[in-house]
């Protein structure tokens, strides 16, 4: 694919309806993928899965640093469809994002065609459904961007590479699960734990998941990709050293267990250096009174024996966690994929134009569940907020600043239901703190970026806080959790146009209100800050029959 001439390849740009400037010497990777219902009992129980191309959980997306990914989706449910790539940048094209905020759906019986760039983010990633409950029926896949071979990485090829999609999971159908959320109700607890959407039965018919040669050392991507929970995953007898997180290389610690918190991935080296047999690798729930356990073989090649039934325990409480996230650092001599090192940008001398306070909670009025950020719950229309805003009639749709940076001192329950978005000056270096008052542990995502995770704390957040900031080896990432009665930190320079999504992970929250969205608007109607639409874009709601916007130059 590396050997496209430049006319095959602008030719292909204007028929996926791409136009922006791309390199030919960029690969591109091609697919075409049918999504369909199943019937499958990854729990024991028959139920309403979503396949891709017939597979559950989905394709691999191996990718290298500057791959051209090209994506023919053909929607064959009964109902709209849309895939995102979490952590993803998408840069100066949120146009291929795939959320409500910024995409009109795949229509049943329609295609359509996703198509971008990886960049220099050489690390683990998902992709899944966005509407609806749609993740909570499958549709995900692993998706993963190595380094070119002229960028090393600091650590040595492993003889493999293992995608590990771990997460709690519901036996009702994803409709069900919308329709109970619709009702003001809440999900309730999940019934399974699965591990690539199986859990080892143990009684000696398990497939092995991975296989490891004796010696040899393999790289496995963790990901939490369930609903409501944290994890912990840890491998029987093998020890897991963390080399990269999110897109980061980090400090390379040695780990019995890690807490994985909903959409987070970390990339782990595990070394076959055990007897040779079966072994679990285990993941299950954390804070939670019933927990969860979910197992997968992973089988020594020519290894006799089966895996121990003795599953090793995983830690108790969230102070562990906390400590675990404290010791994550980023790994300031490593290359990016740039040959200057990570450290290299000094993140903590740059000075804050901007502080935000975003504060979740919870309403029960009128006996119906919302989910809030700074009390206001965010709603989506039939117009996604990015197109109305390009089409110059954004204002009839939401209002920018819906919140204020600063919460009221005393929220209370009552919630606002509105479009929720910020606008965020371009370049403009933001500090914004999350501070959870619940008694759950909560996970937000950021699209469009990678922030500075700086502080993790219990309490509230004061000014003086920043005192205790990690202003040098914070690692560079696109989630962060924040535990009950905590707060959590962030710092990052909004430097890619678009309108980009922050959400809860907590499928419940997220649906039923708590996301909002960041505009950062191009200050001069540029191809340097932005590319156009797509030709291909799907258009619905109030821009359909809308004269187009002329296009940047």
């Amino acid at each position: 694919m590396g050997g496209v001439t430049r006319i095959s390849v602008m030719l292909f740009c204007l028929l996926a309806g791409a136009f922006y400037p791309i390199r030919a010497e960029d690969p591109y990777l091609y697919f075409t993928w049918n999504v369909t219902y199943g019937t499958l009992a990854p729990a024991g129980v028959p139920q309403q899965v979503i396949l891709i191309n017939g597979e559950f959980p989905g394709p691999n997306i191996n990718s290298t640093s500057n791959n051209n990914v090209v994506i023919n989706v053909f929607n064959n449910l009964d109902e709209p469809f849309l895939f995102h790539w979490a952590g993803i940048q998408q840069r100066k094209n949120s146009w291929q994002d795939g959320v409500a905020g910024t995409n009109c759906p795949i229509l049943p019986g329609t295609n359509f065609t996703y198509h971008y760039q990886v960049k220099d983010q050489i690390g683990s990633y998902f992709y899944y459904p966005s509407l609806g409950m749609h993740r909570a029926a499958g549709g995900f896949g692993g998706l993963r961007i190595n380094s070119r071979l002229l960028i090393p990485v600091p650590y040595a090829d492993p003889e493999d590479d293992y995608t590990v999609l771990a997460g709690d999971w519901y036996t009702k159908s994803h409709s069900t699960l919308a329709k109970l959320l619709d009702s003001g109700r809440a999900l309730g607890r999940p019934q399974a734990l699965l591990v690539n959407g199986q859990n080892a039965k143990g009684d000696g018919t398990d497939k092995p998941l991975f296989t490891m040669l004796p010696g040899k050392t393999y790289k496995y991507r963790l990901c939490n990709v369930g609903l409501k929970n944290s994890i912990n995953f840890r491998i029987q007898n093998h020890q897991m050293k963390l080399v990269e997180m999110e897109g980061s290389h980090t400090v390379q610690n040695v780990y019995d267990s890690l807490d994985v918190h909903l959409g987070q991935c970390f990339g782990v080296l595990v070394t076959a250096d055990q007897e040779a047999k079966d072994y679990y690798i285990v993941a299950s729930t954390r804070f939670t009174k019933t927990v969860l356990t979910g197992k997968g073989i992973i089988r020594y090649a020519n290894g006799k024996g089966p895996a121990s039934p003795e599953i090793p325990e995983a830690p108790v409480g969230w102070a562990w966690s906390l400590n675990q996230f404290r010791s994550f650092r980023w790994n300031l001599t490593a290359s990016a994929a740039r040959p200057n090192p990570q450290g290299s940008y000094h993140y903590g001398q740059i000075n804050i134009t901007r502080t935000l306070k975003f504060v979740n909670s919870v309403s029960r009025d009128n006996g119906k569940l919302r989910y809030a950020i700074n009390g206001v719950s965010h709603v989506d229309g039939d117009t996604p907020l990015k197109l109305s805003d390009y089409y110059g009639i954004g204002s009839k749709f939401f209002k920018n600043d819906t919140i204020p940076d600063q919460p009221a001192a005393d929220l209370g329950s009552a919630v606002t239901l509105a479009p929720n978005v910020m606008k965020f000056e371009y370049r403009t270096f933001i500090e914004i703190i999350f501070e959870n008052h619940e008694k759950s542990v909560q996970s937000y995502n950021l699209n469009g970026y990678s922030f500075f995770a700086v502080a993790i704390e219990p309490g509230t957040w004061t000014p003086e806080k920043r005192k205790g900031y990690n202003l040098l080896d914070g690692v560079s990432r696109h989630t962060v959790q924040v535990f009950p009665k905590s707060w959590a930190a962030i710092m990052l320079t909004f430097d890619n146009v678009g309108m980009w999504n922050l959400r809860s992970e907590i499928a419940e929250n997220r649906y039923l209100g708590q996301q909002l969205y960041i505009s950062v608007p191009t200050p001069e109607g540029s191809l340097r800050d932005e590319y156009n639409i797509p030709e291909n874009a799907v258009l619905c709601g109030a821009v359909v029959g809308l004269p187009k916007p002329a296009p940047y130059h």
